[in-house]
């Protein structure tokens, strides 16, 4: 789910390859919600409700990760089943789980320090960074 409009992220989605159903919340507050996205207010008092705690900010971010598990019965009632954020999504990242057995790792040592830092999309590797 993307918080973005349907047709702004669409085209990325059909250069990549990607075959998944992606959504958009644009419009909602669905993360909102779900504490992953903050408004203009809760970033300028410095203090947000994740991961099931209020934390202080020490950066500025719109949005954090989450994921979350909805269950629809066959009356149409919708259940929210699980939630977990920050580190906890990291299982759902496959990728991270050969980079943890390899001698440099997830090699986060750049100025993001994460994966950003060297991770490309598959047609940008050739391009200069």
């Amino acid at each position: 789910m993307s918080r973005a409009p349907f047709a702004e992220f669409e085209p990325f989605r059909r250069r990549m390859g990607w075959r998944f159903k992606w959504v958009s919340s644009w419009g909602t507050d669905f993360n909102s919600d779900f504490h992953v996205s903050f408004s203009k207010d809760e970033i300028a008092a410095g203090a947000i409700y994740y991961n099931y705690e209020t934390r202080d900010l020490d950066f500025k971010s719109e949005e954090m990760s989450g994921t979350s598990v909805l269950y629809k019965d066959e009356a149409g009632d919708i259940f929210h089943t699980y939630s977990t954020y920050a580190r906890g999504n990291e299982i759902f990242l496959g990728t991270y789980h050969y980079l943890d057995i390899v001698p440099k790792g997830r090699n986060e040592t750049g100025p993001n320090h994460n994966l950003t830092d060297w991770v490309r999309h598959h047609d940008r590797y050739d391009d200069e960074r």
